[in-house]
């Protein structure tokens, strides 16, 4: 009987010593955010809300960062200060995605720019999109234009 108590206490101290001993580790969204400051120059991490972290970009009017949700794995959202987003704001939210998703830059390039050339007269000010498993939202108002690339859970 009493090995029986030694074992057990012994396996319960073994077991504190590693929860406790494990270092703490931030969250995986706040990884991805401090990954794209590193990587990206110009970009800026500001305050998380609400599952979503908010950056700043001199390119970029705003931009977030969606953490992980039920229906999608990662977000990332940008609105150009302009009708028509220049080439570096395509060229930030291109290196946002491929950093987020894993995808190869140019293949995340080439999605965020036929996503922004879909725009227009023809189909409209809102356009949905699907380019290597990516999900994109390309929205223009009068005065700006927005981009949100996300990937769905089941994937």
């Amino acid at each position: 009987m009493r090995g029986v108590y030694r074992a057990t206490c012994a396996a319960a101290l073994a077991l504190a010593a590693l929860t406790l001993a494990s270092p703490a580790r931030a969250d995986r969204c706040d990884d991805l955010a401090l990954q794209l400051k590193s990587q990206i120059d110009g970009v800026g991490v500001g305050k998380t809300a609400a599952n979503v972290i908010y950056l700043s970009h001199p390119a970029a009017k705003s931009l977030r960062l969606g953490c992980p949700s039920r229906t999608v794995k990662n977000e990332v959202f940008g609105s150009a200060p302009s009708r028509k987003p220049s080439a570096e704001f395509q060229d930030l939210i291109a290196s946002a995605a491929a950093i987020v998703f894993t995808v190869p830059k140019p293949d995340s390039l080439r999605g965020v720019k036929r996503c922004f050339g879909r725009v227009g007269l023809l189909r409209g000010n809102d356009i949905t999109t699907r380019f290597r498993r990516l999900d994109m939202r390309c929205s223009r108002t009068k005065t700006d234009a927005s981009i949100a690339i996300s990937r769905d859970n089941a994937e």
